[in-house]
């Protein structure tokens, strides 16, 4: 017997046949499209990033000059080597890990003027936070993709004839570079590994913590992490405290007042007054505000010379504490030196027997091409400098490179995380530039609780300009900052370490600013461990 269709059974059949058909013919040309698609290795991919791709990142428009794959080393893992501008002139490098790529990404801040690509990678054999924090090699390592740029112009790094009568070149130093950095290397990072990073985190030292600050106050969506040390925040008038500083030690012929012999028994005797107020004697003073020391006491007696200062060597001394005043006596930056810092006055402030003062000549650069609205230029002089009035003509401009806003609601709302650091004995940025920034944002943001919820600032006994000095100078920073913004796991202490030679000397825990570590008494003085948190009490 024949089955019989109806015709709307019929038109039925037809139709499931042919969508079937259809759907073949989709699969066997998708099939074959893959099956002829090339596999795409790394040294492809890293060669395709070459071109003008970027050029249409918004706000970004970004050029390739270069991609190079880089092999591994015993350092450093195989990436993906990049160099690029974003328009007009903010050149950048960006290195990729070929494999085992973290999802993250890391952007670096510079040093000084910056205006270099350089980044160097130091074949350190020591554990990973005593790198240079300017390195990318710790990161790249751990699977992050690194970039950094030269800040929109290109220098020594303490030259700044890049910055006559340049408007550009001052908001990209001041601003902007980080930013359009950051969002060239998130396009090129998207199309490298076909998928955008889940977490980006800045970290930077010096004009590197200037970037920091700067970069959650303007920019807050920018990061979801940022790390910032020892940044001449109060940018303007920071020239003025290195120049007074050098200058305090010229008489009137220009000649030097303090020696090193000198520098170096001033900073004994202020140890010997002050090192003992943490209940420790081991050369480093916990908290400086608490040093009361007086150079007047080591004023020579009639007819000495020897194992004193004179009358003219103590003036200088307390001009570099007190730092610059006008002719009324009114400060015109945050503070002076610190007690305790003398040491790294030698080669800064004041000759070393090896080396001669830089900033008796260097700020010369930032006052004839950074400073005013209206470049000086290379005509201008240091003897020119007006302390009752340049100050004052110094924040028409200053604003721009300023990262003093305590506003810092869009960056907490958002759930940025900030960890900044300062070391109480650096000559170059004056530590009271942090604590003002600080407790400025405490009374802002609603109070110590409020504001520990999203920002800590730890303060380093003991600790030079970024690094150096007798006391713990290296922290892994950044393991701190990814268990805050990815576990949510506060930093309620940090490891720091001092190395002698690469080898581990001592460690000390580092609590969240105003609290300090103390020895608890027992066990070795050596170990963090043995270290307890107590809260500071100022002496009044």
């Amino acid at each position: 017997m024949k089955a019989s269709l109806s015709n709307k059974s019929y038109s039925s059949l037809i139709t499931l046949v042919m969508t079937t058909l259809i759907f073949l013919s989709m699969t066997t040309a998708v099939c074959a499209e893959t099956a002829l698609s090339p596999v795409v290795d790394a040294k492809a991919r890293c060669s395709a990033l070459v071109g003008w791709k970027f050029s249409e990142v918004q706000d970004a428009a970004t050029q390739i000059i270069t991609a190079t794959l880089v092999p591994a080393t015993a350092e450093l893992p195989e990436h993906c080597h990049v160099e690029g501008y974003v328009a007009p002139q903010v050149q950048f490098i960006i290195q990729l890990p070929t494999q085992n790529w973290n999802g993250k990404l890391l952007v670096l801040g510079c040093g000084g003027f910056c205006g270099t690509l350089k980044m160097t990678f130091p074949a350190a054999k020591y554990d990973i936070e005593a790198l240079d924090l300017q390195s990318p090699r710790s990161a790249l390592s751990r699977g992050y993709a690194v970039t950094g740029s030269n800040m929109g112009h290109v220098s020594t790094g303490r030259d700044g004839k890049w910055a006559y009568n340049n408007l550009q070149a001052k908001v990209d130093f001041a601003y902007r570079a980080t930013h359009v950095n950051t969002l060239a290397a998130k396009a090129i990072v998207t199309d490298f590994y076909g998928k955008p990073q889940r977490y980006s985190y800045f970290q930077g030292c010096s004009t590197g913590g200037r970037q920091a600050l700067v970069s959650a106050q303007r920019f807050p969506e920018d990061f979801d992490g940022i790390i910032g040390g020892a940044g001449p925040l109060y940018y303007a008038t920071s020239g003025f405290q290195l120049y007074w500083s050098a200058i305090a030690n010229l008489d009137k012929d220009r000649k030097p007042i303090l020696r090193e012999r000198d520098v170096r028994f001033l900073h004994d005797a202020v140890i010997k007054a002050c090192d003992k107020l943490d209940g420790l004697a081991d050369g480093i003073i916990e908290d400086p505000r608490n040093c009361k020391f007086d150079p007047a006491v080591l004023q020579c007696k009639a007819g000495a010379s020897e194992g004193c200062l004179s009358e003219a060597q103590i003036t200088a001394a307390k001009k570099i504490y007190q730092g610059p005043q006008n002719s009324k006596g009114q400060p015109i930056h945050v503070s002076g030196a610190t007690l305790g810092s003398e040491l790294n006055w030698l080669g800064q402030y004041i000759d070393s027997d090896t080396a001669p003062a830089i900033f008796v000549d260097w700020p010369e650069d930032k006052f004839r091409y950074l400073t005013f609205l209206d470049d000086p230029g290379p005509r201008w002089s240091l003897k020119d400098l007006d302390w009752d009035k340049d100050p004052a003509r110094a924040r028409a401009i200053g604003f721009l490179y300023s990262g003093t806003n305590p506003d810092l609601r869009a960056f907490k709302q958002r759930g940025g995380k900030l960890i900044t650091f300062h070391g109480w004995e650096d000559q170059q940025v004056v530590p009271a530039n942090y604590i003002d920034y600080y407790e400025t944002v405490t009374r802002t943001m609603g109070g110590p609780e409020a504001t520990q919820d999203f920002y800590r600032l730890f303060m380093l006994p003991g600790v030079a300009h970024c690094r150096g000095g007798p006391g713990t100078d290296a922290v892994d920073y950044l393991s701190y900052l990814e268990n805050w913004v990815e576990r949510g796991q506060a930093p309620e202490a940090l490891l720091a370490k001092h190395y002698d030679k690469h080898q581990l000397a001592f460690s000390r825990p580092v609590y969240p600013y105003p609290d300090v570590a103390r020895y608890s008494g027992k066990g070795d003085v050596n170990d963090a461990a043995n270290w307890v948190r107590k809260p500071m009490k100022l002496a009044k």
